[in-house]
């Protein structure tokens, strides 16, 4: 069985990634931004283990790794985490740019950066939970946008980079998925929350291993996923 760290674990996307890979009898390393959260997720899946470091804060992940053990290889490292801070580019401040930049782009390529030497060996898989937004940018979305069409260019950088080491790269691109982060979306845009209009996380997790699961002659570089209905 093969070994994956994932962020975002706790909930939507990334609670139906862990799930489906306990389910198959992976090993698992989830990313916590604190001890108490560290806790709550070795509750939520018994028998993985977990990693602490605040993706808010990228710069400090490299030294919070020197103080815990790693794995030994990755199969595969899974970028799913995220934050959104809607608002007018008019109105938005700095704090909150640098907030989503922070968490969706600098973190997954500092955690890339730490953790490739290990996916290397395993010749492993990188996935980025994008977005939508990381292929349109609409108003009141610019600085999740941007972050997000950051990821994309740090992802297809990557494969181009690591294709020769025989490390895949995958970017994901969910529409809106009914997971906590759509819900606070909506709050946030003042419209009332149906989650059965959106895409089950379940289904977003679906595309997720296939991708990982494919056999090794081929690749799956991006895939878009919409609502259905």
């Amino acid at each position: 069985m093969g070994t994956h760290l994932i962020t975002g674990a706790g909930s939507g996307i990334g609670a139906a990634v862990a799930r489906r890979l306990a389910e198959r009898g992976e090993d698992l390393w989830l990313l916590a931004r604190n001890a108490v959260r560290a806790k709550e997720l070795a509750a939520q899946f018994p028998g993985a283990r977990t990693l602490v470091g605040d993706l808010a804060n990228p710069e400090k992940l490299s030294w919070a790794f020197g103080q815990q053990p790693l794995p030994d290889r990755l199969d595969s490292l899974q970028h799913i985490a995220g934050v959104i801070e809607l608002g007018a580019v008019a109105d938005l401040p700095a704090k909150a740019w640098q907030r989503q930049l922070a968490a969706n782009l600098v973190a997954p390529a500092e955690l890339t950066r730490l953790l490739l030497p290990l996916v290397r060996v395993a010749q492993g898989h990188v996935v980025f939970v994008n977005s939508g937004a990381g292929l349109n940018a609409h108003a009141q979305w610019s600085a999740y946008a941007a972050s997000k069409h950051g990821l994309k260019a740090l992802a297809d950088s990557l494969r181009a980079e690591e294709h020769g080491n025989g490390v895949r790269v995958t970017s994901v691109y969910p529409g809106r998925t009914a997971t906590p982060m759509q819900e606070s979306t909506h709050r946030q845009e003042g419209k009332e929350y149906d989650p059965s209009r959106w895409i089950d996380p379940e289904s977003v997790a679906t595309a997720i291993l296939t991708a990982i699961d494919l056999p090794r002659d081929a690749e799956i570089n991006d895939v878009s996923v919409r609502p259905g209905r």
